[in-house]
């Protein structure tokens, strides 16, 4: 198994990209903690991953909260002794419209949820990451840092903002043997933020549409991302660090 003796934090593992990480993760062997801040979704995942036979626990956490973020690692330290891999997946976005349309708490919801967690998490997790020798954080940030489409600008650059922050951090955190990696899926319509990215509901020509920008074909799957994650949160990535994988059929070429 791939993650066998290691702990996973994964947050907005409620559902979408996260549940997939976190149903992954368990199959190969890692201790889970379903972070979520909707208590029925968290648990309900935690729970199919212990019914599965895995091992998992539900934590509630909101991510732009450093105190939440501080009960999050020690809940992890209590239920497993140790934390391992740290996977920032939590993401929130506003409704697809002209820039000037955006509200102030808007940008600086995008901004909390997106941005700050990640500092937060370094701040309460790389205590632990350093008194272990070492750890690991995958950061979930999106094509949309790299190729925004109109209509998501506050969003496309809180998504640039956490590629650039997961490449500092690598530079920094690496004699701490600590790595930092992204992942930038491309969009799905699989997930709960999908019809804020389309501008209201996800039409047949709304899908037609955003299909015709991916080369491949298809839209990302949570499995897609979560194998992804996987690879970098395995010791076959012990040597990749300030990176981020594509996970979006050519999207971005």
């Amino acid at each position: 198994m791939r993650l066998k003796n290691k702990v996973a934090v994964i947050t907005g593992a409620g559902s979408g990209f996260g549940a997939g990480i976190a149903k992954r993760f368990a199959e190969e062997g890692a201790g889970v903690v379903v972070a979520d801040i909707n208590d029925p979704a968290g648990q309900r995942v935690a729970d199919e991953i212990s019914t599965s036979g895995g091992k998992a626990v539900f934590v509630h956490a909101d991510v732009t909260r450093g105190q939440d973020w501080a009960n999050l690692i020690g809940a992890t330290q209590s239920a497993f002794g140790r934390v391992d891999v740290v996977v920032n997946n939590a993401g929130w976005t506003h409704r697809r419209k002209p820039y000037m349309e955006v509200s102030e708490a808007e940008f600086d919801r995008v901004y909390a949820v997106n941005v700050k967690s990640i500092y937060l998490s370094a701040i309460h997790a790389l205590p632990a990451f350093r008194k272990a020798g070492g750890g690991c954080f995958v950061n979930v940030a999106s094509t949309a840092g790299l190729r925004p489409r109109p209509g998501l600008t506050v969003y496309n650059s809180s998504k640039g903002a956490v590629i650039l922050l997961s490449k500092s951090m690598a530079a920094e955190f690496g004699p701490d043997k600590v790595r930092v990696n992204c992942v930038n899926p491309v969009f799905s319509p699989d997930t709960g933020l999908s019809a804020e990215f389309a501008g209201g509901a996800i039409t047949a020509e709304a899908r037609k549409a955003f299909l015709a920008t991916i080369p491949l074909g298809r839209f990302s799957t949570p499995l897609d991302v979560a194998n992804a994650c996987l690879y970098l949160a395995s010791d076959e990535a012990a040597m990749v660090s300030g990176s981020c994988i594509e996970v979006d059929g050519a999207r971005c070429v």
